[in-house]
């Protein structure tokens, strides 16, 4: 008790996602009955040890649907947009939510919003 103390006081219990990897685009459109979302990242990738490594496509619910494996450093390459195609969005859903990921630091804190294109 005394060490999670100390280490709020130095602020270190708060650094876990300090360096997420953060949506600054997408894009969505469909392709027959399902849709491609397309991601554009920024994360200060530093190599194997420390690098993006995903991004989930959730409806407003939480329900996941869909998950694009980053599989290697972005390090040269910022921002960066990779696309997950295949992804079924229920009826009645007027938006996603995208969550980026980091093989360090894990899931982003704040997921980015994306309307689906009306009509």
């Amino acid at each position: 008790m005394i060490r999670l103390a100390i280490a709020l006081s130095l602020g270190l219990a708060g650094t876990a996602h300090a360096d997420a990897p953060v949506v600054t685009g997408a894009t969505i459109h469909k392709q027959g009955d399902a849709w491609t979302v397309e991601v554009t990242l920024t994360h200060p990738d530093t190599g194997w040890d420390h690098f993006a490594s995903g991004w989930e496509v959730m409806a407003p619910d939480g329900t996941d649907l869909g998950y694009r494996e980053l599989t290697h450093p972005h390090v040269e390459e910022q921002p960066f947009t990779r696309s997950l195609m295949g992804v079924r969005v229920p009826a009645g859903v007027d938006h996603l939510m995208i969550r980026p990921r980091c093989n360090r630091d894990g899931w982003a804190a704040m997921p980015y919003r994306l309307d689906l294109p009306q009509g």
